[in-house]
């Protein structure tokens, strides 16, 4: 059992992030700008604390005393705010809570980064070298959020160079996550249901028809911690679900939606995703439990997507 504190864990992926590890056995502290009385975080202790605050975040996590440090906090959406504010917020934030965890003597430090990191969906085009998307796909973000979540792993392998093998430290890259309760129809972080984004292919195509069970992360980041003195220091994983978030193949699809793809999709038949999951599978036989296949498992009846969500589709930004 270990002790572990979760940056943002009254959020969307941080409330099923806490009670996944809390599940596992975890002594689990989640450290956000409020508390909160989600049913998630019954088993976790809450700490109120404003993360921009580096003095005062270092403090905190010194007095936890923890083994290891989940930092999730951040502003969660593309184009939420202002691009300054994003940037600002963002870096700041992974400065104040990795550099203090790694100041107070944490000797576990993972931070969440994005697969937006890779540009895709940018203005001017964008096409990569190959298909299926994986680590070793260079990163060429072109909006706030993407780059902000890029300068969190540079601030990982900062870190690495500062703390040699002292620290152990990973960055992970969520698809578009979904939380439990959207599988039984809540909305999900871009305003759809599920059904709708299966539905609609233009609702999913932004993020590349990626996504992840919430739960599945949980999953795999104690996995992560179980196996990281173990790994490659400072390395990076996407995680992903084994299919993609679509009812067609996405060698059919991507060529709509990503112009020039057409070739490079070609080897995406049956229900293989855009991202692959293989290196966290390698090196931590990590496998996602679960696919909309079986969480949508009486998805027979098609839902009709309205015309204005079809519009809102077009403004949809991945994450």
């Amino acid at each position: 059992m270990s002790r572990i504190v979760v940056t943002g864990g009254a959020g969307r992926l941080g409330r099923s992030l806490v009670a996944g590890l809390v599940d596992a056995g975890h002594r689990v502290v989640s450290f956000d700008r409020e508390t909160s009385t989600s049913a998630e975080l019954t088993g976790a202790d809450q700490v109120a604390i404003d993360l921009l605050d580096a003095p005062a975040t270092e403090q905190a996590l010194r007095a936890q005393r923890a083994d290891a440090v989940i930092h999730l906090a951040a502003i969660a959406v593309p184009f939420s705010a202002p691009e300054d504010v994003i940037i600002r917020t963002n870096t700041a934030l992974a400065l104040s809570v990795l550099g203090g965890a790694a100041a107070s003597g944490i000797r576990s430090i993972v931070a969440a980064s994005s697969p937006t990191v890779l540009g895709y969906n940018a203005p001017g085009g964008w096409l990569p070298d190959r298909l299926p998307l994986d680590e070793d796909t260079p990163p060429r973000p072109w909006n706030a959020y993407a780059l902000s979540k890029l300068v969190i792993e540079q601030t990982i392998g900062m870190l690495q160079r500062q703390t040699g093998d002292d620290v152990r430290l990973a960055a992970f890259r969520p698809c578009y996550v979904i939380a439990p309760e959207e599988w039984r129809g809540a909305p999900t972080q871009q305003g759809h249901t599920v059904r709708e984004r299966l539905d609609d292919p233009a609702l999913s195509a932004p993020a590349l028809f990626n996504y992840v069970d919430a739960r599945d992360v949980a999953h795999f980041v104690d996995a992560l911690l179980a196996d990281i003195g173990g790994i490659p220091n400072a390395e990076t994983f996407f995680v992903g679900a084994d299919d993609a978030l679509a009812r067609r193949p996405l060698a059919d699809l991507l060529p709509q939606f990503v112009p020039g793809s057409d070739e490079l999709a070609a080897g995406l038949t049956g229900t293989l995703p855009a991202f692959s999951n293989a290196k966290a599978r390698r090196l931590l036989d990590w496998a996602p439990r679960h696919s909309w296949r079986t969480e949508l498992a009486d998805d027979d009846a098609p839902v009709a997507v309205s015309p204005s969500r079809r519009t809102e589709a077009r403004k949809d930004v991945p994450v």
